[in-house]
């Protein structure tokens, strides 16, 4: 009980100390939003294919006729956001269709009839594009032709009426089973910078921090003290604990109340992983702090740790889209463990247990590396 009650208040007082420093705040509270917003914002576009909503602008001349309005129906049935531009010479945002004069006149005359599509992507996105506009045209040319062969004179009423009729033919389609999406947007960057914001904040400075107290004669003072080796490193561990428990709390109400990140059913597992990979971290960072000399040492193998396992374990990227020797290497990076179970539970919807397996590597990884930083423990 005294060795609990030492470490108790060892960690309350490095806890109030941490949290009155203004660089607690900007690497705790401030930073990590701002990493939030910008690779949220900018990995969105790399969602693959085109989505509902996809704006397309459509150039119509006065004379195009009722089919540029059915057109346009049906490209707002198939998801697509229309908006109508006057000139075809203004520059393309992402998609247009540009319809000839007379369109409708000469679809009537049985005259060919060239419409244009202009896009910004080269990519296989784009071709994906030609694909599903091709089938909107072929679907008017063939409703077109079900009303002349009806004995009809295709209009707006008819070609609607044609367009909104019950086919005989339907495709159904069900999922055989979970499909594995991977990650853009802010899925991806809240928890990957929640992580790498976890191994800067607990590794780096837990390291400088080891030898800050040697430097200034902390530990040394703390050795004097009537408390036992045990007590100190579990106070120390503590303290750090403390701040990464704000700042997992922090990080998780902000991606759900500022970037709309839902952390799954199973977020009491979520919690679990995220705290075993702080309890790591720190952990880690004592026992990095207690072989270096100076606080430079420190905090270099510190940040450059924190940034190569960040890299390698999926932080700033989805790991999937990487190489299979590369998805097989973050695994065997804390980090990599950490996004592997959070992507498991946020984002890919699977049951607890599809993290235990690496819950129990950090949590064993935390034990060890404790074990040790507590045995090569030094005060001077």
């Amino acid at each position: 009980m005294r060795m609990l009650h030492d470490a108790w208040y060892l960690a309350r007082t490095d806890c109030s100390q941490a949290i009155r420093r203004r660089e607690t705040w900007f690497w705790v509270f401030l930073l990590p939003l701002v990493f939030f917003y910008f690779i949220g914002t900018i990995t969105m576009q790399f969602a693959g294919t085109p989505q509902v909503g996809d704006p397309i602008e459509v150039v119509a001349p006065p004379d195009a006729g009722f089919l540029a309005d059915d057109l346009i129906k049906r490209l707002e049935k198939a998801g697509f956001r229309v908006s109508r531009v006057e000139s075809a010479n203004a520059p393309v945002r992402q998609r247009r269709l540009i319809l000839p004069a007379g369109f409708t006149a000469s679809v009537q005359a049985v005259k060919p009839v060239k419409i244009e599509l202009q896009h910004r992507d080269s990519s296989a996105g784009g071709d994906y594009e030609k694909l599903r506009l091709s089938r909107i045209l072929y679907g008017m040319l063939a409703d077109w032709i079900v009303v002349l062969q009806g004995g009809g004179q295709p209009d707006a009423a008819t070609l609607d009426a044609v367009r909104e009729a019950e086919r005989l033919l339907k495709l159904e389609v069900k999922a055989a089973g979970k499909r594995k999406v991977i990650p853009t947007g802010f899925e991806q960057a809240v928890p990957g910078n929640m992580v790498f914001f976890l191994l800067m904040n607990l590794l780096t400075v837990s390291a400088v921090m080891l030898v800050v107290g040697r430097e200034q004669g902390i530990l040394r003072r703390l050795a004097s003290a009537p408390m036992s080796r045990q007590s100190i490193v579990l106070g120390k561990w503590g303290g750090r604990m403390m701040i990464a428990a704000v700042q997992i709390a922090y990080s998780m109400g902000a991606g759900t109340l500022l970037f709309g990140v839902h952390w799954g059913e199973n977020y009491w597992m979520v919690l679990l992983v995220l705290l075993s990979f702080a309890s790591f971290s720190t952990a880690l960072g004592f026992l990095i702090g207690t072989y270096v000399k100076t606080r430079g040492q420190a905090g270099a193998i510190g940040s450059l740790s924190a940034n190569l396992m960040a890299a390698l374990g999926g932080c700033w990227w989805p790991i999937e889209i990487m190489p299979q020797s590369m998805q097989t290497l973050s695994l065997y990076m804390p980090s990599g463990l950490a996004m592997s179970a959070l992507h498991q539970l946020v984002n890919f919807g699977n049951g607890a247990m599809s993290a235990l397996p690496q819950l129990l590597v950090l949590f064993t990884g935390a034990l060890v590396a404790g074990a040790l930083a507590a045995r090569s423990f030094r005060f001077q």
